[in-house]
């Protein structure tokens, strides 16, 4: 039988997927003999259980009670006893951390009895009968599914009858008549009354929590981070701490690094005489850890002696929870805190420089995501006419401008029709994680950096800034008042994650430091830094550390996709080692389109040559100029590919052209043209051209089309190699499914080739490959590998063959239903989907080096500047992965990442 209860003196960090994270980090802190409240923990099986069933195991209540005694055993009080009453929490706490996503519930215990026993034994009965309104205000919300603005609502009028500003300045018997007025909401709005039995208040709660994991917020905030769904989240049972006993008692959050900077030292919000989540909930303006070291210099000392210890504990940065009561310190919860991008490049390469962990470690600590973060342009501090609204505190960086919208539902409405959008609010709950997705920047006028809005908009990397005291929101008036501006819903601001600054309407932008670092290198970055920006410095050297040794130890090549001479020169700025796709579709766009008309639609062998000679001298400039910029590196070219209808006259269009010029009788040559061009394009009408007439079939239908290419790439490698070049330029043939079609087209090549060496009295070595893009091609790769010097996996197309998608058409159509309906977890157009698209991939790698050793192996779609991605095709051993120029740092990053991960070394 399966054990759902472990005290913390039972377990350790390394059991998150059974203790969840909290729980996992709650018994390692026992473990460290640090001060932890006693209690235990209801495991991730347990949740399971409960998820399939519908009910909680009865074995559950059995361990439960006994994990209940013990606990009473040893802190010499009962749950609920009338005069010395236990009262515990029930906190959830997955394996991966979703801040603020699933349920709290404090002060389980408490009733109409022990309220009094709670007073007596606090000697303040202000302290209980608060206590006992927080449970009731979050079991009735959490539990009972009570509108949580209800009891807001009647906690804000309390206070204006009083005529008091906080809740700190309402008396015990203000307190008293609110727990009675709260019980009458519980009871009208749920139909019951709030439970008095501490037992049933146990159960119920950590029934609630359990629950809490299927949420709307919680499903959406997984997908959004890739959290498998069936984990499940465990239960934390903590005996209660309490920091809102007085002056002498508060609670708080800390860093033991700043996770918006990375920067050492004391970062955290404090508040006194307060309880649990009043830090995250942001409804209160905090105070600073030095506040608290002003306030409490011993519980100060104790803390931070508990955050160095901790820190080098996890070698990593810790994000600390921790309550005071009366004097006394106690340790609520650890965890490997979020960061931002900027934060986790600099605390890398500062632990490195620490000998806390290595430069392998370093890399580890890093994501290409986050490397693509620091590529966004930032606002340029040196334009004039910015108009600065006020300042708060800098939670996310980032350069946000948008919409300023008001609340959840508007942001989400106005992205979707394409509108960058900034969600403004006074404070952020779990019920606007749909808006902070939906916006590029989030505002709030209270909290702090451990704020819901900061700890959720860090995570994902959006720009926040919080805590700007100045920003009035007036929801009833959809507008915004800064001293006295007033700012309409749908008005132009611009937020800066970096600074706090808030502006009135849009704020020009700039390269990022990192850019020009990629761009330049890194002495001319650092050059053009002042001497006054030291933390930038640290970033660009941080990010070129981290990104030198990633090229050091991976082994897949990363290479661009690129069809022009300046894609490919800023490709190979960026660190590209090759060109794994040039598009020469994109090569006959504009003026040349008409040339390939001609071609395809020509009636005699007079008419095509005389199109094949006016195209040959353009493309061959174009692999000239392809192939000076990346002379002595690999130049995939493929032939063209594009669906037959991008080269001919909508037929539509092209029908009620000829329909009206009959009708009104005209006649002429220019007539007579339409018509027998509208013949040729119904002729050549296709139902569905993405599977009809292109690629390889194109080029075996139309004469001389791809002879025109080929013969183009002959000459542009022979005038390179002339000029004291190094081109090394390679053929792929698209759309290949079977092997004869490669036969075909590699006769035809190789003999051009010979043609061109012996016009110009050179050897070419012009490699020919296959690129795999159709099932078929993959499941018969040892055959295809016969007449392919190398494949490269075109894995947007692979991906639309196998799964029967258009991408085009179901990523707007149903897509968003599939992901919320568990169908997807991920469009497989972003992520290669390894189960069945990588099936494919492993069975060709596996066949096709079986059937030849030296076949070279590579991908060319987008999926190869994809972080997860890349991690796999390290893993099938592939040889190099190609994506667009902006991604290719992504890629060399990833690619390292993967390297190290995995031991490094070739997994041929």
């Amino acid at each position: 039988m399966a054990t759902y209860v472990y005290d913390f003196s039972e377990g350790n960090k390394d059991l998150k997927d059974l203790l969840g994270g909290k729980g996992a980090n709650l018994a390692e802190m026992t473990r460290l003999g640090l001060p932890v409240p006693p209690g235990f923990t209801i495991t991730t099986e347990a949740c399971r259980a409960y998820r399939s069933t519908g009910h909680l195991p009865p074995e559950l209540r059995v361990e439960v009670t006994m994990a209940v005694r013990r606990l009473e055993d040893e802190l010499g009080r009962g749950l609920g006893d009338f005069h010395d009453p236990l009262l515990v929490s029930v906190r959830s706490g997955a394996k991966f951390s979703m801040p603020g996503m699933m349920d709290t519930v404090l002060n389980i215990g408490l009733n109409d009895a022990s309220v009094q026993g709670l007073a007596k034994f606090s000697d303040d009965e202000r302290f209980a009968w608060d206590s006992y309104r927080r449970l009731i205000q979050m079991f009735g919300k959490t539990v009972l599914g009570v509108d949580a603005d209800l009891f807001s609502h009647a906690l804000d009028a309390m206070k204006a009858d009083r005529g008091v500003v906080a809740d700190t300045d309402l008396t015990a018997s203000d307190l008293h008549e609110l727990v009675e007025q709260f019980k009458t909401l519980v009871r009208e709005e749920s139909g019951r009354d709030f439970p008095q039995h501490p037992r049933e208040q146990l159960d119920l709660a950590i029934t609630a929590v359990f629950d809490s994991w299927d949420t709307d917020r919680a499903r959406l905030y997984r997908r959004r981070e890739r959290i498998p769904h069936d984990l499940g989240t465990a239960v934390n049972v903590v005996s209660m701490v309490f920091g809102n006993l007085g002056a002498d008692s508060g609670t708080g959050v800390c860093f033991t690094r700043d996770p918006s900077t990375g920067r050492s030292g004391d970062y955290g919000d404090y508040l006194p005489n307060a309880q649990g989540e009043d830090v995250v909930a942001g409804i209160r303006n905090t105070l600073t850890l030095a506040d608290l070291e002003r306030l409490d210099p011993t519980s100060y000392t104790e803390l931070r002696q508990a955050m160095r210890r901790l820190e080098t504990h996890y070698r990593d940065l810790c994000d600390i929870e921790f309550t005071i009561e009366r004097g006394k310190l106690w340790m609520l919860q650890t965890r490997v805190g979020k960061r931002t991008a900027a934060a986790a490049f600099r605390i890398a390469t500062q632990l490195v420089d620490e000998h806390l962990i290595t430069l392998d470690e370093a890399l580890e600590r890093v994501t290409g995501a986050q490397l693509g973060k620091l590529m966004f342009p930032q606002f340029d501090a040196r334009s004039d006419g910015r108009t600065l609204l006020t300042t708060g505190m800098a939670a996310s960086p980032g350069a946000a401008v948008g919409q300023l919208v008001l609340d959840s539902v508007t942001a989400q409405d106005r992205a979707a029709e394409g509108a960058d959008v900034i969600l403004v609010r006074r404070e952020t709950n779990p019920d606007d994680l749909g808006g902070m997705i939906a916006a590029v920047g989030v505002l709030t006028s209270r909290g702090g950096k451990t704020s819901h809005a900061a700890v959720v908009a860090r995570g994902m990397g959006t720009t926040c800034v919080v805590g700007a005291e100045a920003v009035e929101v007036d929801l009833a008036a959809r507008q915004v008042r800064v001293g006295e501006r007033v700012i309409d819903e749908g008005e132009t601001i611009a937020i800066d994650g970096s600074t706090g600054e808030v502006f009135l309407g849009a704020v020009p932008v700039v390269p990022s430091p990192v850019v020009r670092y990629l761009e330049e290198g890194l002495e001319a970055a650092l050059a053009e830094l002042s001497a006054e920006d030291e933390e930038t410095a640290e970033l660009v050297t941080a990010v070129d550390r981290i990104l030198t040794h990633a090229d050091t130890v991976r082994r897949l090549r990363v290479h661009a996709n690129a069809d022009t001479a300046p894609d490919a020169r800023r490709a190979r700025t960026w660190g590209a080692q090759g060109i794994g796709l040039c598009r020469t579709e994109h090569m006959f766009l504009g003026e040349r389109r008409v040339l390939i008309e001609h071609l395809i639609l020509a009636r005699t062998d007079e008419e095509r040559q005389h199109a094949l000679d006016a195209l040959l001298p353009l493309q061959r400039a174009d692999f000239v100029d392809l192939l000076r910029e990346m002379d002595g590196l690999p130049t995939t070219i493929r032939l063209i590919d594009p669906p037959l209808h991008e080269f001919l006259p909508d037929l539509t269009a092209l029908s009620v052209t000829v329909a009206l010029a009959t009708e009104r009788g005209e006649e002429g040559p220019d007539l007579e043209r339409d018509r027998a061009l509208l013949a040729a394009v119904e002729r050549m009408h296709e139902a569905n051209p993405m599977l009809g007439l292109r690629g390889v079939r194109l080029g075996l239908v139309v004469p001389g089309l791809f002879a025109l290419q080929i013969r183009a790439v002959a000459e542009a490698t022979a005038q390179r190699l002339h000029e004291g070049g190094r081109p090394h330029a390679e053929i792929m043939v698209p759309l290949a499914a079977s092997v004869m079609e490669l036969h075909l087209v590699r006769d035809e090549a190789e003999q051009i080739l010979a043609e061109v060496a012996e016009a110009e009295g050179l050897q070419l070595h012009v490699p020919i490959g296959a690129m795999i893009e159709l099932p078929r091609a993959a499941l018969t790769a040892d055959r295809m590998a016969g007449a392919a010097a190398f494949f490269s996996f075109g894995t947007n197309d692979l991906t639309q063959t196998t799964w029967g998608f258009s991408r085009d058409d179901v990523e707007g159509a149903f897509f968003a239903e599939y992901t919320e309906r568990g169908v997807l977890s991920v469009s497989p157009f972003e992520t290669i989907d390894q189960r069945g698209v990588g099936r494919l991939v492993r069975i060709a790698v596996e066949e096709g080096r079986a059937a030849r050793p030296d076949l070279v192996l590579g991908v060319c779609g987008e999926h190869g500047g994809d972080p997860e991605s890349v991690h796999f095709f390290h893993e099938v051993g592939l040889d190099y992965v190609s994506c667009s120029p902006f991604r290719v740092p992504v890629a060399r990053l990833e690619a390292g990442r993967a390297a190290v991960v995995t031991g490094g070394g070739d997994t041929r």
